[in-house]
């Protein structure tokens, strides 16, 4: 699996880049108070996505593949947890949270065809 492929070429990895980028301009408006609790904790998951994709790639066997991908995924339903609170609280407009929502699910979508791919 490792010869000229790497996880950067993975559709699901760059798209969980995005989202990260995506999140971070959107907690930029949260309210100052925030910063250390639900801002922090909705970047750290976000960033946890595409991390534990990456980290999965370079162990050695499926097994541990496997472990860093569930991660990943339950990543990211952490993150839809947090946004779903901020939004809530009116920390994110409707449509912003629309968008991260739909691209959240996308990478579900993604990240749980491809554990299941290999899987086998």
């Amino acid at each position: 699996m490792q010869n000229s492929y790497t996880y950067r070429k993975l559709l699901v990895w760059q798209k969980s880049m995005s989202l990260v980028t995506e999140v971070y301009r959107s907690v930029k408006s949260f309210p100052q108070d925030e910063l250390y609790v639900l801002t922090s904790q909705i970047k750290r998951s976000a960033t946890s996505i595409p991390s534990n994709i990456a980290e999965g790639y370079g162990r050695d066997g499926t097994k541990d593949y496997l472990r860093f991908l569930n991660i990943a995924l339950s990543s990211l339903f952490e993150l839809q947890t947090q946004l779903e609170i901020a939004y809530n609280l009116s920390f994110l407009k409707e449509e912003n949270f629309n968008k991260l929502f739909l691209d959240k699910r996308e990478i579900e979508r993604m990240l749980t065809s491809f554990i299941r791919r290999i899987k086998g």
